[in-house]
């Protein structure tokens, strides 16, 4: 196959070092984490969905509020 379909390296090295990407990788391993650890209390796999919209009512804003911080 050919590598005309693959992005640029510069390009993807851009993308991983920008702050928005960074913010959207460190989001999605917050979410996998709290899937993992209600996945336990429940004894069965919750799925990405209801992990996500259940890290997001319970603790998005103080999670987003403390990177805030630490960045300061």
């Amino acid at each position: 196959m050919s590598n005309d379909l693959k992005e640029p390296p510069v390009a993807t090295d851009l993308l991983k070092n920008s702050s928005l990407y960074r913010e959207f990788q460190a989001e999605r391993e917050e979410i996998l984490k709290h899937k993992w650890i209600e996945s336990e209390k429940a004894g069965r796999d919750i799925g990405f969905e209801r992990a996500l919209t259940d890290w997001i009512i319970k603790h998005r804003s103080k999670w987003r509020k403390a990177r805030q911080a630490a960045g300061s």
